[in-house]
């Protein structure tokens, strides 16, 4: 079991780090920083403080993984901080490995969210034995032109701010993943929404329930066979969650990754999977064929398959508590969370 931190409440004090690409501490997206900031200030409430090293730019940062690293265990390490939000993901959030004091976070639990390559960072969380969210960043959802969408706020206020079931996630309307430049002409132009098809079964049937635990595909690779990929027995009775980047992989690389994830036993052990939309719909179709191939492959035609969820790299998203109980539905199309995400 997970430990679960304590719920948010307006007037709490979150931090924002850098762990990845410091692209927030540039001059010419500071604005889109602090339009985030904004956004967690007017829409939840809350106090802002970003850490130290977090805003001093993307050459820095790249330099000096440690100072990332030590940004997170500050913010861990300061008990009037509440929680902590990733500015955005990146790519070389491995390196902060060697700098991390896994019982320090262990023993300050407390609400740690973001995605993509902040897939590391939740490894960290889950090594210390804390739960933590693959959620919103702040220069992407909370930093949205014009303001953030309605289905992320509500997302955000049912996974944090209440010690009650977070329950059926229904699917979005409407999505988007096209991509304005972070320029401050474009701050008042809305992206363009497309209709969102809904939740798609590629297999399975009934209903069946595990824990979550995943991230994104291409960043899990940076994890395996390093001290931070979870234990074998982590993966029983779980319901993964996978998703893919901006970065748009070729569907035979999803079809090489979910065979490692087979021959490791891991689609064995787990009683069911979601995927996450892919950014811009890109191979959507390509990808369904390359799972089916290698679950029939491996003789998993039977496992659950829930496909099309909103979450990862599109927008809107809902947030997924690691080690929270889940539920998929596969004749009614559902997907749950079966308890709360916070204490």
């Amino acid at each position: 079991m997970l430990i679960k931190p304590k719920k948010l409440q307006p007037g709490d004090c979150v931090a924002t780090v850098s762990l990845s690409w410091g692209g927030a501490g540039d001059p010419g997206l500071r604005w889109r920083y602090e339009q985030g900031v904004r956004r967690l200030e007017e829409v939840f409430g809350l106090k802002v403080i970003p850490m130290p090293n977090s805003l001093k730019g993307s050459d820095y940062l790249y330099k000096n993984p440690q100072a990332r690293a030590e940004d997170l265990m500050t913010a861990f390490k300061d008990e009037s901080i509440k929680g902590i939000i990733a500015n955005i993901g990146g790519e070389d959030s491995i390196r902060l490995l060697p700098y991390i004091d896994f019982d320090d976070i262990r023993k300050n639990p407390k609400i740690f969210m973001g995605y993509s390559d902040v897939t590391i960072s939740h490894l960290f969380c889950l090594k210390a034995g804390i739960s933590s969210f693959y959620g919103p960043a702040i220069l992407t959802d909370f930093a949205e032109n014009v303001e953030m969408d309605p289905y992320t706020v509500e997302m955000v206020n049912r996974t944090l701010f209440t010690n009650e079931i977070i329950g059926e996630i229904q699917p979005a309307k409407e999505w988007t993943s096209e991509r304005l430049e972070w320029i401050e002409e474009n701050k008042n132009r809305r992206r363009t929404m497309q209709q969102n098809t809904g939740y798609e079964v590629l297999q399975g049937s009934g209903v069946v329930q595990g824990h979550l635990i995943g991230g994104c595909l291409e960043v899990l690779e940076f994890a395996k066979g390093t001290e931070l990929w979870p234990d074998q027995e982590y993966w029983n009775d779980s319901i993964l969650f996978f998703e893919t980047s901006e970065e748009k992989p070729e569907p035979h690389l999803m079809k090489y990754w979910l065979r490692n994830y087979a021959v490791q036993g891991i689609l064995h052990k787990a009683n069911g999977i979601i995927f996450g939309k892919p950014q811009d719909g890109k191979y959507y179709d390509e990808y369904k064929e390359v799972i089916h191939k290698v679950m029939k492959e491996f003789n998993l035609e039977d496992l659950p398959i829930l496909y099309n969820l909103n979450f990862g790299h599109t927008e809107p998203k809902f947030i997924l508590p690691y080690g929270a109980r889940a539920e998929i539905n596969c004749d009614k199309k559902t997907f749950r969370i079966l308890e709360s995400g916070v204490e």
